[in-house]
């Protein structure tokens, strides 16, 4: 009788075995990439291509199982939409969204080394709401900002509002309370904490689009008290 073959154990992973929490957070996240998809999911689901689209450099194979790490280790989940787009996507989990501060931190540490464009390097707009999620931080007027660059379109959510909606999208917002209108050096000194807004738009290296009080805001105006 022939033995019936035992199904196959999910391989373990690599663990640096240290009973640290740095150690045991970079368990999860520390594989090539993986920060990545992160960056692309925090700004909504996505599905498999374009995710592939817009991480240059990943294969296929690299991709999918980073995908399946993230699946198994609580940061992100696959799901069907409903017709009639059906297509799957995959996004991130609360435990995944957690991420958010460490990927702040990093674009803030690594902004510095951006210091010229390499013609190897790839470009996305949206790669550019990192930085600028620092120089929008604590405003007290919630809204949607659209971004506008000449890599293209972005929106961020802001203020109190934005608590359980994503934190930034993709392409231009569908009514948004502000149009902030710069340049990728322009973000990336806001980033670095060079001056604030207020002063790039005072000193014509932005533009504020949008009546209102977010807008106002953004342009230097009082911030509320309430």
């Amino acid at each position: 009788m022939p033995r019936q073959q035992q199904p196959a154990r999910p391989a373990r992973r690599r663990s640096y075995d240290q009973f640290c929490a740095t150690a045991r957070a970079l368990d999860s996240v520390g594989d090539r990439w993986t920060l990545l998809i992160v960056r692309e999911l925090l700004a909504g689901p996505r599905r498999y291509t374009d995710l592939h689209a817009d991480l240059p450099g990943v294969s296929t194979d690299v991709l999918a199982s980073r995908l399946k790490d993230m699946e198994q280790g609580g940061l992100a989940v696959r799901r069907r939409l409903p017709p009639p787009a059906a297509a799957a996507v995959y996004e991130l989990t609360e435990h995944g969204r957690g991420l958010l501060p460490v990927l702040t931190a990093l674009a803030r540490w690594g902004t510095p080394a951006l210091d010229e464009r390499r013609p190897t390097d790839a470009v996305r707009a949206h790669w550019f709401a990192l930085p600028l999620l620092r120089a929008l931080g604590g405003l007290t007027h919630g809204g949607i900002v659209e971004v506008r660059l000449a890599e293209g379109e972005f929106h961020i959510s802001t203020g109190p509002e934005a608590e359980g909606r994503e934190v930034y999208g993709y392409g231009p917002a569908g009514h948004p309370d502000a149009v902030l209108v710069l340049d990728a050096e322009a973000v990336l000194a806001l980033g670095r904490g060079e001056g604030t807004l207020a002063e790039a738009v005072e000193e014509g290296r932005a533009e504020v689009l949008g009546e209102g009080p977010l807008a106002d805001e953004l342009r230097g105006g009082q911030r509320s008290r309430a």
